[in-house]
Formats: structure tokens, sequence, C-alpha cells
């Protein structure tokens, strides 16, 4: 599986709370589980106006596949070349 960055522009998102969070997470479960195994979220930030999403998933179709389920936009899709973080440097 590819590891992709999907851009969502959503306005307000940064002001929802818990609740509303907890139940747009429940709506993205459902358009996974329709389309498992070849999508799977691993986490989201959330700014003012978007979120930034990382997946892996089989290839960008099924993304797109999973913004129409969800409801979602996947405003910008992304593919991770690689990871880097502090110990990338030795």
């Amino acid at each position: 599986m590819k590891r992709y960055v999907i851009e969502r522009d959503i306005p307000g998102v940064g002001g929802l709370n818990a609740g509303e969070l907890a139940g747009a997470a429940g709506k993205s479960n459902g358009a996974l589980a329709q389309l498992a195994p070849r999508v799977q979220w691993q986490h989201s930030y959330v700014a003012a106006e978007k979120t930034f999403c990382i997946y892996l998933a089989e290839d960008e179709a099924a993304i797109h596949q999973h913004a129409e389920l969800s409801g979602f936009p996947a405003s910008k899709i992304t593919e991770v070349a690689g990871i880097i973080d502090p110990v990338t440097a030795g």
C-alpha cells in the first residue's frame, strides 16, 4: 500500500466540537468499511479551514472513492515518497 496526504478544504472544520468531529470520523469509517481493505485511514490534522489526512491506499482512485462515499472532499492528494524525522539525522 502507498501512503498519501489528503488535503480537504472544509470551511470551519477547526471550530467543530468533539461530538461533531466524532460524527465526521464515524461517517469516514463507514465509507472505509465499504472500501476495505483497499484504503485505511491513519490519522488527520485539523486546521481552521481544512484537514490534512494520512491514508494508506492501493492507489489514488481508492481515495477518490472514499471522498465520494463519505462526502468529504479530497481537494489535493499527494503520494508520500518517504518519511524523515529528527532520528534521520543520526
